[in-house]
């Protein structure tokens, strides 16, 4: 048989994405569940079911399992008519359907395969006996990456389920190691506050990270959990098939999972673990979509070329030289004095009491807070005070665009452009703490880390909190706007995102002091890319 296409045009704007799996007529786990899951993160979905099961949210209470040969019919029937751009493959139930579905893909040879290996019921039952656990793990060497809960890494590997953090990325980098392919190691099902999750790499090739990227969240408090396994997959799998970076498409993905579970308490199915509520960004129209949502979508593009700037690197492994620090620290201690103002004009504009109060908590913050870390580098390193000197090209133009923003008086609009000041710098703080606790960080004589108090300041849960409420206010902002004023919320998010990327460049230092920086070219009014 021919091998399918595997992508239908070079400028194909929606991926096509085939959800190999169960079927679950409560509807939140399995086919459904993953045609809910590729629908709201930009795909069109294609599924093949692997077998039928009678289930609700308190459980399954038996399972059909069509015969093989009907099995392969479905899958070439799909895949010699459409172009696919990723497969996802859950529950495959026996020995024979994996197989069946190993020698399709041999035959098809799709360019993304994620399989997440349904082995292991939420009660802790074994559902597949030993025979089928052979077929899978044959099965799981041929995909791009797999997607093990606890339960289902240690059965993969062989040993008992992982009671630590530590212990379950050890078994994912076993598990990397004996298919020759990644691993996404999940910690949703360990204790603990976080909910942290790993992409092991497997063989290298053009992009691949080096090393294991741990990929921090946040624990939701929420029985509906029903399901979180199959979306969060097929979610990977199609911000693979739109992004064609895996740790993106992790990232992206665990964010809209968490929006998923958080908005999961509107929904009333059933009554045990109930379904997330797959489209909490996506409602039927765009006048109802999380302005959030849609905001951190348009720029991740900028979000990956912050944690790839030479300043984040620095920062993280301590090797940012204090020059640069403190020249960065010098321009930013003249940012945040306009930009307090700016939050005490966000104030005067709120409609409601809480959000007044928490701007005027912000701006005093900016003057309190954030200020002394830079009156104390500042003096000790560089003899200069906090807010001395000249502004450089782009912190004029950040603050020129804060201001004129403000001018204009709606509030919506002046709300998004001063978000990416606690989202941004929340991501950042985030991403260097995770990244500081490996050992090849370097620190200072007193064997801390240089640059410790910046990430305190930054990765605190108390600026985290803060970080949550300035989300929620926008929201709240964006569902009261006029279309007119989303669209202005949108473009003043995304200049300040960019506004802030160069921020962050401490390589421009030299070239901003000798006015060649390219962010000091940008005017407001642009079009967006």
């Amino acid at each position: 048989m021919e091998a399918a296409r595997t992508s239908r045009s070079a400028g194909s704007r929606i991926p096509n994405i085939l959800s190999v799996a169960g079927s679950d007529p409560s509807g939140g786990a399995g086919i459904q569940a993953d045609i809910k899951s590729i629908s709201a993160n930009g795909g069109y979905a294609l599924a093949v079911v692997t077998a039928l099961t009678a289930q609700n949210t308190l459980g399954v209470t038996g399972v059909h399992t069509p015969p093989v040969e009907f099995l392969r019919r479905q899958l070439d029937a799909v895949s010699d008519d459409v172009a696919l751009d990723a497969v996802k493959i859950g529950m495959l139930g026996s020995a024979d359907v994996a197989r069946c579905v190993a020698q399709w893909l041999d035959d098809v040879l799709p360019a993304v395969v994620v399989l997440d290996p349904v082995m292991v019921a939420t009660s802790g039952a074994r559902l597949l006996d030993d025979d089928a656990v052979r077929a899978v793990v044959d099965l799981a060497a041929r995909a791009s990456l797999v997607t093990p809960n606890i339960a289902e890494l240690a059965v993969l590997v062989g040993a008992e389920p992982a009671a630590s953090w530590p212990e379950a990325l050890h078994q994912g980098e076993v598990l990397a190691a004996l298919l020759g392919t990644r691993v996404l190691v999940k910690g949703g099902h360990l204790p603990g506050e976080r909910c942290p999750d790993a992409l092991i790499p497997g063989p290298q090739g053009p992009g691949e990270p080096e090393q294991t990227v741990v990929v921090d969240g946040r624990r939701v408090d929420t029985e509906n959990a029903h399901g979180t396994g199959c979306s969060l997959s097929s979610a990977i799998a199609t911000r693979y098939a739109v992004t064609s970076d895996w740790l993106e498409a992790v990232r992206e993905a665990k964010f809209w999972l968490e929006g998923a579970l958080e908005s999961s308490c509107s929904l009333d199915v059933g009554r045990g673990s109930g379904p997330v509520h797959h489209f909490h960004s996506m409602p039927e129209s765009r006048h109802h979509q999380l302005f959030t949502d849609l905001a951190w979508r348009d720029t991740a593009a900028v979000r990956r070329d912050i944690l790839g700037l030479p300043f984040v690197a620095g920062l993280t492994d301590g090797s940012l030289r204090p020059a640069d620090f403190s020249y960065y620290l010098q321009q930013d201690a003249l940012y945040l004095r306009e930009y307090s103002g700016v939050l005490a004009r966000t104030a005067a504009l709120a409609p409601a009491d809480d959000e007044r109060l928490f701007w005027l908590r912000a701006a005093t913050s900016c003057l309190e807070t954030e200020a002394e870390l830079h009156r104390t580098w500042l003096t000790r390193e560089a003899g200069t005070r906090f807010g001395e000197g000249s502004a450089d090209p782009v912190t004029r133009a950040y603050c020129d665009h804060l201001t004129a923003t403000a001018a204009r008086g709606s509030y919506a609009e002046l709300v998004a452009a001063v978000l990416p000041c606690f989202w941004l710098y929340a991501m950042v703080g985030d991403y260097v703490q995770e990244q500081v606790r490996d050992e090849g960080v370097e620190r200072g004589p007193d064997g801390v880390h240089p640059y410790a108090q910046w990430i305190a300041t930054y990765a605190d849960p108390g600026f985290a909190e803060a970080t949550a409420q300035a989300k929620r206010v926008a929201d709240r902002a964006h569902r009261c706007a006029s279309p007119t004023e989303r669209d202005a919320m949108l473009r003043a998010f995304h200049w300040s995102s960019v506004y802030e990327r160069d921020f962050f460049d401490a390589a421009r230092s030299s070239r901003m002091q000798a006015g060649s920086l390219q962010a000091a070219d940008l005017r407001e009014g642009a079009v967006l890319p």
